[in-house]
């Protein structure tokens, strides 16, 4: 069987009587018992994913299928669904069951989609490079020494290896466009609220947004479509109407380009990525879009302020993991105060311990106002005056990483390194507005190039509208 790039192809030869889903899943089975090195699924969901394959297969025969019939799906380690092991890819989370399936991973059901199994990621959702996992690093199938990306390293691989068709990540900084970048695919992250976060586990709870990681644009919208709305089970998202995004995916004639001319002369931008990005450019301009630079003062303050709220978050969010009612319990706690911290030391991984304890100490009595209250003002800021860019201009563009995918331990013990590695994409996290991340070419080494786009908040179906005449205009860009 061949790789498919979209749902539309598969729908074609599906219609044309030429594969089944069965026959999909079977393929998928076997691309990821071969490709298993590279560490991308926790567990598979083999005999699941057959009979929900023979029952949409049912579906189409009889004229009743969803939008997402013949649509092979791989859910990221943050996501809940009913009696389906739950960790966060995390020791502190062994042998948790998810009691309930969250609103997303149920709109995607409801449509057909086939989910065959659970994927790897950075233990609660917290690296770059998906190296701080409990159950090892991801490997990029481009060359296996290398560096998934992160968090959502597990989901871009097993869409760059073709072990599923799309997988479903969560973005709190770029944990969904980095490692697409990184794997040369689409990463697409919504406005903030305009998918619901119940059934996701919580990192930084006003950064944390579910995104896709597809090969193709189309494919990233329909699954927007089907998991954006209001739910009653989240209070905090949106209840803007849902376009049909699939539908909508005609550019205009021509756009306002605005480029942060900062992003591009920073001495960490990889030489190959810069001339990638200008090429981009070019490109766009040559076919009649204004193309301008824009000045942004603020980027040396995104990711210090970025890291100082969701450590805050996180701090307050991962209180719950403490061994009482489910999870790891530490076998040689004595009493109920060794119990929590025998079972938070030995659960956590040093990445979240350190990230707990920076979050404990911004939001600390003598340190409040100095560190965490500054730190909101400054998102403030940045919000702003991203929000001033996007009304003069329809899309910002920048690089979606300032280096290629990097070797397995480079940076692991460089702390600040591996934070400096989301400083072209925790922008739009900041701001709350979507954002993508569509292949831009290869280095000389032949690893990918991601390009990252910015619009404004609830304008999905522009952002994707540009972004599939983006991607149509750098081909070949899919590995």
């Amino acid at each position: 069987m061949r790789r498919f790039n979209s749902l539309i192809e598969v729908r074609n030869e599906l219609t044309a009587g030429t594969t089944t889903c069965r026959q999909l899943v079977e393929y998928y089975l076997d691309n990821i018992q071969r490709e298993s090195h590279l560490n991308a699924f926790l567990e598979v969901w083999a005999d699941e994913a057959r009979s929900q394959a023979d029952a949409v297969d049912a579906k189409l025969a009889a004229g009743t299928a969803g939008k997402l019939a013949g649509m092979v799906v791989g859910l990221k380690d943050v996501l809940a669904y009913k009696d389906h092991a739950l960790q966060s890819s995390s020791h502190i989370l062994d042998g948790f069951k998810s009691l309930f399936t969250g609103t997303a991973v149920q709109r995607l059901l409801e449509e057909d989609a086939i989910f065959i199994g659970r994927q790897n990621c950075d233990e609660f959702a917290m690296g770059a490079s998906n190296e701080t996992s409990y159950f090892g690093p991801v490997r990029n199938a481009l060359d296996p020494d290398r560096v998934s990306g992160g968090s959502s390293g597990g989901s871009a691989v097993a869409v760059q290896a073709d072990l599923c068709l799309a997988s479903i990540g969560s973005d709190t900084g770029g944990s969904v466009r980095q490692p697409a970048a990184f794997c040369g695919i689409v990463g697409f992250k919504p406005t903030y609220s305009r998918i619901s976060r119940y059934g996701l586990i919580a990192y930084a709870s006003s950064f944390d947004q579910i995104g896709t990681l597809t090969r193709s644009v189309e494919d990233a919208a329909l699954l927007l479509e089907v998991m954006a709305g209001p739910d009653e089970f989240d209070s905090t998202v949106s209840k803007e109407p849902v376009p049909a995004y699939s539908e909508l995916l005609t550019p205009a004639p021509h756009y306002r380009i605005g480029y942060i001319r900062d992003c591009l002369e920073r001495p960490g931008l990889n030489p190959e990525i810069k001339a990638a990005t200008e090429e981009a450019l070019e490109v766009l301009r040559g076919q009649g879009h204004v193309v301008e630079a824009v000045d942004f003062p603020y980027l040396d303050y995104i990711v210090p302020s970025y890291y100082i709220l969701t450590t805050a978050e996180a701090s307050s969010n991962l209180s719950r993991f403490d061994g009482v009612k489910y999870g790891y319990r530490a076998p040689d706690a004595t009493d109920l105060e060794s119990l929590y911290k025998k079972t938070r030391s030995q659960g956590f991984g040093p990445e979240v311990q350190r990230r707990i304890l920076l979050g404990t100490f911004v939001l600390s009595a003598d340190y409040y106002d100095a560190y965490y209250t500054k730190a909101q003002r400054v998102r403030r800021l940045i919000k702003e005056k991203t929000d001033e860019l996007l009304r003069q201009y329809d899309f910002l563009v920048l690089p979606t990483t300032p280096t290629t995918a990097f070797h397995i331990g480079d940076v692991e013990q460089d702390t600040l390194a591996m934070y400096l590695a989301d400083i072209f994409t925790v922008q739009a996290s900041l701001a709350g507005i979507p954002a993508i991340s569509v292949p831009s070419g290869t280095d000389s080494e032949g690893m990918p190039i991601g390009l990252q786009i910015l619009s404004g908040a609830f304008r999905e179906e522009h952002l994707l509208a540009f972004s599939k005449l983006v991607t149509e205009s750098l081909t070949p860009a899919l590995p």
